[in-house]
């Protein structure tokens, strides 16, 4: 997989926004704003969010991925050769978490989920 498949995953999600806030290559999807996936510039893997710490360290225990560097440690690093039913599953998961915490009224600014 490639920064390419992970950006054709993350485009699918409604309300979506693909920025490069610090500059230099790095692909960050945001929903309300707020970011759910992460390409670096390494360009090795996505960051992801995850429901809490418990979960993410279950998944660096796994060996499905591993702590995402700069971020909160709910968060984990999925590298590119990861299987390709959990990127997808990790992306959504991340894009619903996100956009769940946002305000009703944030919420209610986006297309719906179908």
């Amino acid at each position: 997989m490639s920064r390419e498949f992970v950006n054709s995953i993350c485009r699918t999600f409604p309300g979506a926004d693909l920025s490069d806030p610090w500059g230099g290559g790095h692909d960050a999807w945001k929903v309300g704003g707020k970011m759910f996936a992460c390409i670096g510039t390494a360009n090795d893997g996505v960051s992801v969010k995850t429901p809490d710490i418990e979960t993410a360290q279950m998944l660096i225990e796994a060996g499905v991925g591993t702590k995402a560097p700069y971020f909160h440690s709910s968060w984990i690093r999925l590298p590119f050769d990861c299987d390709e039913d959990e990127m997808r599953h990790r992306l959504a998961t991340s894009y619903d978490l996100v956009r769940s915490s946002l305000t009703k009224k944030v919420q209610s600014t986006l297309p719906p989920r179908s």
